[in-house]
């Protein structure tokens, strides 16, 4: 039985026989639709940018015993918007020696692959850019493309520490991948599936939060390196690389960087929402806005573990990914299968 559809999904819908009454042409309707699906992706993202900006702000302000912004706006809401101007007008220098293109498409290349991870994301029932059968294979597969514009920013700045910077990104990036997608495996062999919605669907009962706690635990580890943030912020460890593959861009270019940041924290906090927590899921409330009131928790989760842990050696970093993350979550699957095996021959 399929589940009803949520109030964007309706809306859609109403839209698409709006337009069919007008344009009696099937294709360029669904080109209609799968540009204003862009654009309203696009929008999440620059509106998640703004407001988890200052959100983060208050919140290591919070933690710290600061004031946080609290001059441009009431209680600084505008402070972001300010900052946003500012980056604007700021002047674009190019270093000398710096191969021209491959440095100017990195931060480009980085937005376009944040954004193209968010059309596997289900905001509500059937609110989702393509439900395709391979959900979370798609997700892994292009969230993986993330390491190559950081290592074309740090070798194209033709900078010592934007190099080094780049390769200690790739390093810890794909060192992490890998639990990461164990740690999903689980969720993947319980649902029998790997259709976002199928997933949200089988979990109407019981989250997978309860029944993959370790998955759980592993996969937000994994996901904090992933979007190399503290304690994992080797790719910007200021005190000994200036700011890595950033050190050479400024303005927009640099902004691109700090855009993609954001956009990959809303997104893993998403997935983590629908692989763990339920999805759309909740009594009362419409499910979009269950769906945002969990991704702002787990949101939280990783800014409450930015401003509390030190920022961790290189080599415990890449220790800790290969010899207890990867064992852990390979023991995981061992144990879910066993789990799903027997419970196969009860029933």
């Amino acid at each position: 039985m399929n589940a009803p559809l949520g109030m964007f999904a309706e809306l859609a819908r109403l839209a698409r026989e709006l337009m069919a009454q007008f344009v009696p042409f099937p294709p360029l309707i669904d080109l209609v639709m799968y540009l204003i699906n862009i654009g309203i992706i696009i929008s999440i993202i620059m509106l998640a940018a703004l407001v988890l900006v200052y959100a983060e702000r208050r919140v290591s302000a919070f933690m710290q015993m600061r004031l946080g912004p609290n001059r441009v706006g009431p209680c600084g809401i505008l402070q972001t918007v300010a900052d946003s101007l500012k980056l604007l007008t700021k002047e674009d220098i190019r270093p000398a020696c710096a191969d021209r293109w491959v440095w100017a498409v990195a931060p480009c290349l980085l937005f376009l692959i944040s954004l193209a991870a968010y059309a596997v994301i289900p905001f509500d029932s059937g609110s989702i850019f393509a439900d395709v059968n391979i959900g979370i294979f798609y997700f892994i597969a292009v969230a993986a493309q993330a390491t190559l514009p950081f290592l074309m920013a740090g070798w194209a700045s033709h900078n010592k520490y934007s190099l080094v910077g780049g390769m200690r990104t790739v390093a810890q990036m794909v060192s992490y991948e890998i639990p990461l997608v164990f740690s999903l495996l689980g969720v993947v062999m319980l649902t029998g599936s790997m259709r976002m919605g199928d997933i949200v669907a089988a979990q109407s009962k019981v989250w997978f939060i309860v029944l993959q706690p370790v998955a759980f635990v592993v996969y937000i580890i994994s996901a904090t390196a992933e979007t190399n943030r503290a304690p994992f912020d080797l790719v910007e460890a200021e005190s000994e690389i200036i700011a890595g593959p950033f050190t050479e861009y400024s303005g927009m270019r640099w902004s691109f960087f700090f855009l993609a940041e954001y956009a990959n924290l809303f997104a893993v906090s998403a997935i983590a929402t629908t692989l763990f927590l339920g999805g759309w899921h909740g009594p009362w409330l419409p499910g979009w806005i269950w769906f945002m009131l969990k991704t702002s928790v787990m949101i939280y989760v990783f800014m409450w573990f930015r401003w509390t842990f030190p920022r961790i050696r290189v080599d415990q970093i890449l220790g800790f990914g290969w010899k207890i993350l990867l064992p852990v979550s390979l023991a995981n699957i061992l144990v879910t299968g066993i789990g799903v095996y027997l419970y196969r021959l009860l029933i």
